[in-house]
This record gives structure tokens, sequence and C-alpha cells, in this order.
């Protein structure tokens, strides 16, 4: 299972927080609006900074958190 989304902290040693957003829509109104979901993610070379769009893969837990890694940045803030 792969995902594309954009990182929201790096604070973490090997660690980076991914936010994810996708469109939901409503039940009653079927008005769409946009839904987003955080991950916990393993970044074992601290490559990717704050802002970057990256790609994650999951795998097996490594923490209590964390359950995807990084496969690559896809796009830098920078």
């Amino acid at each position: 299972d792969q995902r594309i989304g954009m990182v929201t902290s790096d604070k973490g040693d090997k660690t980076i927080r991914v936010r994810f957003d996708f469109t939901v829509k409503h039940p009653k109104y079927g008005r769409y609006y946009v839904r987003s979901t955080t991950l916990a993610t393993h970044d074992e070379k601290n490559e990717a900074k704050l802002g970057d769009v990256v790609e994650v893969v999951s795998c097996r837990r490594l923490s209590k958190t964390k359950a995807w890694r990084l496969l690559r940045v896809v796009r830098s803030s920078a």
C-alpha cells in the first residue's frame, strides 16, 4: 500500500509526520469535503524536510505509532 502526502513535522530522529488529504462525499447532502489523516513514518536517513511531498509505503510495525516507511521524496519544498 503506497500513499503520497506532505511532511508536517520532521522533529523526531528518523521519524517524520506525513499528512494525507482525501475527499469524502457527505452521506445526506452529497457535497464533497476534504478530510485528512496523519501518519508517523520511518525516515532512516533523515532526508525528508518540512513541506516536502513524499511517497510512503506500509511495512511491519516499527514502534507503537510507526507502521509506514519513506519510499522517496517526490518534490522538495526548497
